[in-house]
């Protein structure tokens, strides 16, 4: 953490800090699965590739050729089994097929009880976020009293820098809830 010497720089953190924590949110959201393909449902996969492990994405190129397939093209055939073994191990209910040259993973339509367990899943990732959010708010609130005790600012300065610090906190966390919102529609939604 940087040195905060005016209520602007605690401002300015936590704002920054805060971004951070909706950007985690999103790539978190990203990797949360719908029923529809999406490459970035293997983000999280790693391929053992000759004692190294490495994301799907940098062994080869990913496309979405229909809404309920992903197919991987290796660059190296040889790691056409590795890539298969590694999805079947990641537990994301996906079974791939390959051909010696690509691998085909069918996405298979989501059952309501997966999609309500996606579903709590997405709380739980939300109110960790929020939890994150406060966290920043909280840290950054005792620096700015801090900085009063201090009398670096006046008392006046950090009821502002309190005021603003709440707006922020309110937006960004309006911000990861809207996001939770659109992607609790999309899992629940039946195609």
């Amino acid at each position: 953490m940087t040195t905060i010497a005016t209520s602007k720089d605690a401002l300015a953190q936590a704002k920054g800090r805060m971004e951070k924590a909706v950007e985690d949110f999103r790539r978190e959201l990203a990797s949360v699965r719908t029923g529809r393909a999406n490459v970035t449902l293997l983000d999280h996969v790693r391929v053992d590739y000759h004692g190294t492990p490495m994301p799907v994405n940098q062994l080869g190129t990913l496309t979405v050729p229909d809404p309920m397939t992903i197919v991987i093209a290796p660059w190296d055939p040889s790691a056409v089994p590795l890539i298969d073994k590694a999805i079947r191990g990641a537990e994301l209910g996906l079974n791939p097929a390959s051909d010696g040259k690509v691998v085909r993973v069918p996405i298979p339509p989501l059952t309501e009880e997966r999609r309500k367990d996606l579903v709590k899943n997405l709380h739980k990732v939300l109110e960790n976020h929020r939890t994150a959010l406060r966290s920043v708010r909280r840290d950054i609130k005792e620096a700015v009293e801090s900085l009063e005790k201090e009398k670096k600012i006046s008392e006046d300065d950090r009821k502002r820098a309190v005021e603003e610090l709440d707006k922020v906190t309110h937006s960004e966390t309006k911000k990861i809830e809207d996001l939770c919102a659109a992607k609790e529609k999309e899992v629940l939604e039946l195609r």
